[in-house]
């Protein structure tokens, strides 16, 4: 059978292939690595689609293929020796292709049996670099990938010159960033911001405490009660929950809530919750921890990073005032949660009006105006606010331990 190109992204197009883990020749079981791929979204391992026998590879490391693009066959009967005949040919010059590549790309090294790239070894010697004890691999199992050489590199600048430091950009900040200047290009981005006043939320959040971590490991944040609140309001306002195309809005039925993770200097990744609407406060709260902890991991699926609709950006883990965030394309809306801060607010009464010490935040909505108008995203986050501010959720804590996967 045919091993192609998966989709890792609802905008990925192509990756690269930066590992093979098995050769021409070797058995594959269903679900074991097969090889690893590089995106602008983020490296993955990829498996086996079948069981069986690895007969050809057909793009080699360092080789860019589209999504749905052919790179690899595999015998899915080991005992099919008509198979097995009819293209040993093919067979054997795929493996001699690939054996000249990751020989031609050798560097000495104190151990020539490490595993490591063929891009990965070019480098290493074009630098000069025979001892790998300094290098701290964050690949697969330990394995030095590209970025770590490029890292020690720079490190090795820095000590010998009391110069400026020179960052290089690694893959996956590179193309976010080129995701971000397409984005601003494509979307003429519209920031409206309200002010939500947390207290409902601190109550229960104060109430449920000590059962939440105990029962979930960590500490239940107001991401997703702001994510909950979204998933009230878009029915009411369902043109947030769209895309542009051409001259047309596809409105989305489906509310599928993508949760920005920053990865530190490598960039960030968009995991997406699907089916959001359905799920509690917190089921959304076990299921955005879950994805947020596989991306700093490196094992979200590809599943895990297509189909969003809206997004949600949580800057306020930082204690930021207000943020203007970048849509995803093609989404047409992203709200940023900023610090929420203990602030003195009048409050109108009966008696006059009287001064209070409230948990205030800013919800900060960056919007596409091909899309829709001021008013109607006025309108959507003042929903938003309001559903917020009156804290209904005291039903939706369930304990952690019952959620179900994003």
């Amino acid at each position: 059978m045919d091993v192609v190109m998966p989709q890792l992204g609802e905008t990925v197009r192509e990756g690269t292939i930066s590992l093979w883990h098995k050769k021409v020749g070797d058995s594959v079981r269903t679900d074991e690595p097969l090889f690893e791929v590089e995106t602008d979204k983020v490296t993955m391992d990829i498996p086996a689609p079948a069981v069986g026998v690895l007969a050809q590879i057909l793009v080699p490391v360092g080789g860019r293929v589209e999504v749905g693009a052919r790179i690899a066959v595999i015998w899915a009967e080991v005992a099919d020796k008509a198979a097995a005949a009819a293209t040993p040919a093919a067979s054997t010059v795929v493996a001699t292709a690939i054996e000249a590549i990751t020989s031609a790309s050798t560097v000495r090294l104190p151990n020539p049996h490490v595993r490591l790239s063929p891009v990965v070894r070019k480098l290493l010697a074009e630098h000069a670099i025979d001892d790998l004890s300094a290098i701290t691999g964050s690949g697969s199992e330990g394995r030095i990938t590209r970025d770590d050489v490029l890292a020690y590199i720079e490190r090795r600048r820095a000590r010998a010159s009391p110069a400026d430091t020179v960052v290089q950009m690694s893959r996956i900040r590179k193309l976010t960033a080129e995701h971000m200047v397409r984005s601003v290009a494509t979307s003429p981005h519209v920031l409206q911001a309200v002010e939500v006043d947390f207290s409902a939320v601190d109550r229960l959040r104060a109430d449920t405490a000590e059962r939440w971590r105990a029962a979930a490991g960590f500490t239940l944040s107001y991401l997703p009660f702001v994510a909950r609140a979204v998933c009230r309001a878009i029915p009411e306002f369902p043109h947030v929950n769209a895309s542009v195309r051409g001259e047309a809005l596809v409105v989305r039925h489906r509310i599928n809530l993508g949760i920005a993770v920053d990865l530190g200097r490598e960039g960030l990744v968009v995991p997406v919750v699907k089916d959001a609407a359905r799920k509690t406060v917190g089921e959304l709260a076990g299921a955005i921890h879950r994805l947020a902890a596989r991306a700093r991991t490196g094992e979200l699926a590809p599943d895990d990073l297509t189909e969003g609709t809206y997004t949600l950006s949580n800057s306020g883990a930082f204690g930021t005032l207000i943020t203007a965030p970048i849509i995803v394309q093609p989404q047409v809306a992203i709200l940023s949660t900023d610090g929420v801060r203990k602030r003195a607010v009048v409050i109108e009464g009966p008696a006059g009006d009287a001064i209070e010490i409230r948990p205030v935040g800013v919800l900060a909505q960056c919007f596409d105006h091909r899309a829709f108008d001021g008013a109607y995203s006025a309108a959507f986050l003042r929903r938003v606010q309001e559903i917020l501010e009156r804290g209904d959720f005291a039903s939706e804590l369930e304990p952690a331990t019952q959620q179900g996967a994003p």
